[in-house]
């Protein structure tokens, strides 16, 4: 259990969060959300202790461990890197150093068997002798090939060496996991594995992540960074997304509902505020207008800081029939070769997405169709007419210079008039005196933003982009995907969130070191063709089965009796969420106290970690509890309206 009391934290003028509180259960996965700025990563150093907040207080229990990814990477270069992995366990590591310096030893001496036996047991107690073998799976499930788990560490580009950190983290197997966008140099090959132990994970987690699919798969809980406040929900994003707009809609009614009745009441007090025979009862008005101006100014929510850009990207003309033709493409680094023989051809309109393991050449391949690098073999043709923009990963090869955002966007349309530039940057969020902002103090997230807004302009026809959702929040890449999905052009891309993918792509190119397989389908029945899903054989069964049924009929006594057994259950359902929704009422009620008592700082103080405990366990039923009546709540109001 972590519990954060009253925290508030700011930079220079701007409050991240205040008097904002939470807490981390154990057993339950919470997603960490919020735009870009909202201070996910600064809440996670302050849990951790690498930042100090303003004020506010972090309980956590003396016997529990957080593991958090580290960035230090270059520590352990000389070390192999399954060594690496398992120094995740300190106490292990070093009881296998110690006993294998002890076998260097020519003799024994009798404390020398008195430190092997203490060796052993810590050896043992951490199941030591499937130390390798547990390391090794993590790796294999993030992506290392296994002829490199003897190797040293420094022969990993930097984004393997952070997958071998991360192994690391998982193999230390801690209480309770801090993880600041854990995805990031992950293929969605690594990424659906990582989903899957993260999902049997047994502690409590904590992680940030910009990718919808991921969050989905692995929250329970979703814990919001917004209006300066952490506000935390049952369920996965898509749970969270429709309650907060739910609350917000509710809000909002119970707003214009207060504020009406205060508008009523001023307007009585107005009237016959100044006669003797209503000078009581207007001043009985004033009073509970004065109550209804704090319980007004309670639900007067602060603005949200998410912003949704307005990206739209249109053409130029149609291309040919023909977008792009590769032929034989190959391409070597030295002794390296990292693409073998690629031929493929794009018909206008389509939305390719290249998948593969990471180091297979899928940037690679985008560099050498934009000119940006020549290949070894092999070549491409684009199509009649065609008309390119590109997204690179490297974002500064693109954005450099001092010049302000207006001057950079204008070099590449000399015609397009000031306020058309203007209108192009407004789109990205970038208005007012931000386009006079100099190009060289963006952040990731502004920068991607500003080659949306260059793509924009160009009115390309076709559109390239290199893992473009790597410095976009939730908003960003939403409004990204609807734009794609509205673009009449053609879209190559490369992408480990697979909520972008999934979303965009109608046809899938997956690259291997013997080529390609073309899978002309989405992403998700590619990767039902990849998994030889047998789901598909229980649907079709089910729909067989429902077909038999409607293929029976029913005579005229039949439909009689049916429409009297549906007014029966529909009945029964009624009573049964009229009930479900007094029982959560109840419910919430409950736990509002027991958050109260919780959120007290003297809570730590003066009770015992025996009854502490009890607390939280009582905390979590019921939270159970509320969540599994809520689900019959929705599937008994659901099973009502198919009725």
């Amino acid at each position: 259990m972590v519990a954060v009391c009253n925290l508030s934290m700011q930079y220079g003028g701007k409050i991240l969060f205040r008097n904002a509180s939470l807490q981390l259960l154990p057993k339950c996965h919470y997603g960490l959300v919020g735009p870009n700025g909202a201070g996910k990563s600064t809440l996670l150093k302050i849990i951790v202790g690498d930042l100090s907040a303003d004020s506010g207080d972090i309980a956590l229990a003396s016997y529990q461990t957080i593991g958090t990814l580290k960035q230090d990477h270059y520590i352990y270069d000389q070390f192999s890197i399954v060594d690496v992995v398992i120094m995740g366990k300190k106490k292990l590591w070093e009881a296998m150093q110690k006993k294998e310096a002890l076998f260097t030893k020519s003799e024994f001496t009798e404390e020398d068997c008195i430190v092997l036996e203490s060796c052993e047991k810590v050896i043992e107690e951490f199941d030591g002798y499937c130390a390798n073998s547990a390391a090794s799976e993590i790796l294999d499930g993030l992506g290392l090939p296994s002829k490199v788990y003897d190797s040293p560490m420094h022969i990993l580009s930097g984004g393997h060496k952070l997958r071998v950190l991360l192994a690391q983290l998982l193999f230390s197997a801690p209480d309770i996991l801090l993880l600041d966008e854990p995805t990031n140099h992950l293929d969605i090959f690594s990424i659906r594995w990582l989903e899957g132990y993260l999902q049997n994970f047994a502690g409590t987690i904590l992680l940030s992540s910009h990718d919808r699919h991921f969050l989905n798969a692995v929250a329970t809980h979703i814990v919001d960074l917004d209006f300066g406040t952490i506000e935390t929900y049952n369920g996965n994003y898509d749970a969270f997304e429709k309650c907060k707009s739910e609350a917000l809609v509710l809000n909002d009614a119970r707003l214009e509902k207060q504020e009406k009745r205060k508008d009523d009441m001023m307007d009585f007090v107005e009237r016959f505020g100044a006669k003797a025979s209503k000078a009581r009862q207007a001043q009985s008005r004033m009073k509970m207008v004065e109550k209804l101006e704090a319980s007004i100014e309670s639900l007067q929510i602060q603005p949200t800081s998410r912003r949704y850009p307005k990206v739209h990207f249109e053409i130029c003309r149609p291309s040919g029939a023909r977008a792009l033709k590769a032929t034989s493409i190959e391409k070597s680094f030295g002794e390296k070769q990292v693409l073998h023989g690629i031929s493929f051809e794009i018909e206008r309109g389509e939305k390719v997405a290249f998948v593969g393991a990471n180091g297979i050449g899928k940037s690679t391949l985008l560099e050498i169709i934009t000119d940006n690098q020549k290949p070894s073999n092999g070549s491409f043709e684009w199509g009649f007419e065609t008309h390119v923009a590109y997204f690179p990963q490297d974002h500064a090869r693109d954005v450099n210079g001092s010049m302000n955002l207006l001057d950079w966007l204008s070099q590449f349309d000399p015609r397009a008039t000031r306020e058309g530039l203007q209108k192009i940057l407004a789109k990205a969020l970038f208005s007012g005196d931000d386009v006079k902002k100099s190009i060289t103090i963006l952040s990731g997230g502004e920068t991607a933003r500003l080659i949306l807004a260059k793509m924009m302009l160009l009115k390309a026809n076709v559109l390239i982009f290199d893992e473009p959702t790597n410095h976009l929040d939730m908003e960003a890449t939403e409004n990204l995907i609807e734009a794609l999905q509205a673009y009449p052009g053609t879209v190559l891309f490369v992408s480990h969130n697979r909520y972008f993918v999934e979303k965009l792509a109608n046809r899938v190119i997956e690259m291997s070191t013997s080529g390609i397989q073309d899978f002309r389908c989405t992403y998700l029945e590619y990767v039902a063709k990849r998994d030889l899903d047998h789901l598909d054989v229980t649907k079709s069964l089910k729909l067989s089965q429902k077909e038999q049924v409607k293929n029976k009929g029913e005579d005229k006594q039949d439909l009689f009796q049916n429409q009297k057994k549906k007014q029966r259950q529909k009945d029964q359902l009624q009573r049964k969420i009229d009930q479900a929704e007094k029982n959560c009422q109840n419910m919430e009620k409950e736990l509002d106290l027991i958050n109260q008592k919780v959120l007290d700082p003297s809570f730590y103080k003066v009770n015992s970690q025996e009854i502490q405990d009890k607390v939280f366990l009582e905390k979590q039923k019921l939270e159970h509890s509320l969540a599994k009546e809520m689900h019959e709540w929705e599937c008994a109001s659901q099973e009502l309206i198919d009725i």
